[in-house]
């Protein structure tokens, strides 16, 4: 299995070497048109080779669906969060049930809770 692992991140590590030899061309990124910075007095811009451009974006791009992922299943794990509480205090309660049963370890917990109750 970890070859296979170490196969496939060999061939993505490849494929990324390969995009960034295709894409050396610098560009120039601009946050608004020219015609917008002009009329403004500003025109924040600045230039990188493409492959750099391209590796940015997508890493943008995964953490934006990361951080969206994470908001959209709060409401799941606060379900989580409340269903553990819940099955901790029926541990407790079960727990507290058998002590106060006498010699409750000897015998079966309905036994038990039976010879209390009778």
């Amino acid at each position: 299995m970890k070859t296979i692992r170490y196969a496939f991140w060999a061939i993505v590590g490849l494929c990324l070497i390969l995009i960034g030899l295709a894409n050396r061309d610098v560009v120039t990124v601009r946050a608004m048109p020219e015609a917008l910075g002009d009329l403004l007095g500003l025109s924040p811009d600045i230039t990188l080779p493409l492959f750099v451009v391209i590796f940015i974006s997508v890493g943008a791009g995964l953490m934006i669906g990361f951080l969206w992922e994470w908001v959209r299943e709060h409401r799941i794990r606060a379900e989580g969060r409340g269903k553990a509480r819940e099955v901790e205090a029926l541990r407790r309660e079960v727990a507290q049930l058998r002590g106060a049963a006498p010699g409750a370890k000897d015998h079966d917990d309905v036994l038990a809770l039976l010879e209390k109750t009778g």
